[in-house]
């Protein structure tokens, strides 16, 4: 998987747009699996005055969340690890400012992973920085199971199921 890119991973992209107290889901590009700058852009595209944000789950190893705003994007990676085997990863690390994890390929199984970023990022939405901590901490789910926790909490669960149901996920 070395350097994978948007061509060679499944997942789903979701932009999450919270407007006059409605939570609106559209599936973006799978260009925005592979590149955190066209995530960026593609959201950005979507001119919205309330909250927008993307979920992404790149091959159910890992979730980021996106966050543009006109003082730059926040970013929560679930795994920094990723960014040895996968491009976004390291998109997201080197806009953190985050030095790739120095681990053997070979010894990626035998590490706990960890995230990086911002864990506030959701926290005006009614997502607490100690919440989010608690749901990356869980090693054991699967990155879509993470994500819809967050859905859960943030009260877009029923949305986030049919956007998925669209998607055959």
């Amino acid at each position: 998987m070395a350097g994978a890119s948007a061509d060679e991973v499944e997942g789903f992209a979701i932009a999450v747009v919270r407007e006059d107290g409605k939570w609106t889901l559209t599936t973006m590009d799978t260009s925005a699996l592979g590149e955190l700058g066209e995530a960026e852009n593609l959201l950005r595209g979507l001119r919205s005055a309330g909250a927008v944000f993307g979920l992404l789950d790149v091959d159910d190893e890992f979730f980021i969340i996106v966050r543009p705003s006109p003082s730059g994007t926040k970013l929560l990676i679930s795994d920094a690890t990723a960014a040895i085997d996968y491009d976004i990863a390291a998109d997201v690390l080197e806009a953190l400012n985050v030095d790739i994890p120095d681990i053997d390929p070979d010894e990626l199984d035998d590490v706990e992973p960890w995230a990086e970023g911002d864990f506030s990022v959701l926290s005006d939405l009614g997502l607490q920085e100690a919440v989010m901590s608690v749901i990356v901490g869980d090693t054991d789910l699967y990155a879509d199971e993470q994500i819809g926790m967050i859905a859960a909490r943030l009260g877009f669960a029923d949305e986030l199921s049919k956007t998925l149901e669209k998607l055959n996920h």
